[in-house]
């Protein structure tokens, strides 16, 4: 079936009258609902006419509604007694926005729930001293994958020293990952 000048004029026509694509479709014989929908678009006719009348036989009846029940009469409000102003300690805090950072800028320093003791911060602080300063790509199974650095900078790199064994990560910052749970327990106190 091809679309010839009568047709798309009865299309038009049909489309026009706010008939639906499928009893346009019936009309014109060998096209598709879909089809119709296709050249409607195509010829920039998505834009029904406001006066259009519907296919006779196809109006549905208006869904049945049953009445609100009424609410009983609102009673007046008591009357309040002048505010006077609260104390500070029973006003509540206002709680603050959390900030929304743009990617590919650095984080602010994050409270840390799980506090470390000062000796393993200095034990790896000396272990990174001696680290191999490796890019993600130079990363293999056999180095440490621990981060230092802020990801967003250029002065960002990983240990790169040789792991403990099992482990991602080389001797020093498994001691800082790997707290037994006794340890982090005893410290939340």
């Amino acid at each position: 079936m091809s679309w010839t000048d009568e047709r798309v004029e009865i299309l038009k026509k049909m489309w026009g009258e706010g008939q639906s694509a499928s009893v346009i479709a019936k009309e014109l014989g060998g096209v598709t609902r879909n089809a119709v929908i296709g050249k409607v678009h195509r010829l920039g006719l998505s834009n029904r006419s406001a006066g259009g009348t519907k296919a006779p036989g196809k109006e549905k009846a208006a869904p049945k509604v049953a009445p609100k029940p009424k609410a009983p009469p609102k009673k007046p409000a008591p009357k309040k007694e002048p505010e006077t102003a609260k104390p500070a300690a029973e006003a509540k805090p206002i709680p603050a926005r959390k900030q929304i950072i743009p990617a590919g800028q650095p984080l602010p320093p994050q409270p840390s729930a799980n506090e470390i003791s000062p000796e393993a911060l200095a034990s790896v602080r000396e272990i990174e001293k001696g680290a191999k300063k490796l890019h993600l790509m130079e990363l293999t199974e056999r180095t440490c994958k621990w981060p230092i650095g802020d990801p967003a900078t250029d002065d960002f790199w990983f240990c790169g020293l040789p792991v403990q064994q099992g482990k991602p990560y080389c001797e020093a910052h498994v001691g800082v990952a790997f707290q037994p749970m006794s340890s982090r327990r005893d410290r939340k106190r």
